[in-house]
């Protein structure tokens, strides 16, 4: 019973110091991911907080253009980045 306790702890730290979203802006949409393609890999600069000025890899699920705002509940966590698609259609 207490170990769960204390990995919800553990998860809470990750949420930032406040536990307020932070805004964040997208700078570069990189690539799709997902079983259908359905999330947007995208990088943002942290705008406020602790980590104001980081650029980060996200995914975003939904609509989303350059200089969009996000709001993120926790700011250290990245995305994994995107593997190439070698060796698809046979192409030269």
């Amino acid at each position: 019973m207490e170990e769960k306790k204390q990995q919800g702890q553990k998860k809470m730290s990750l949420i930032s110091e406040t536990g307020e979203a932070v805004p964040a802006v997208v700078e570069d949409l990189i690539g799709r991911t997902g079983k259908f393609g359905e999330i947007t890999q995208v990088k943002a600069r942290i705008l406020q907080g602790r980590d104001r000025g980081k650029v980060m890899r996200r995914n975003v699920k939904g609509p989303i253009r350059l200089k969009d705002i996000l709001m993120l509940r926790e700011t250290q966590i990245e995305a994994r980045r995107l593997k190439p698609k070698i060796g698809r259609g046979g192409g030269i």
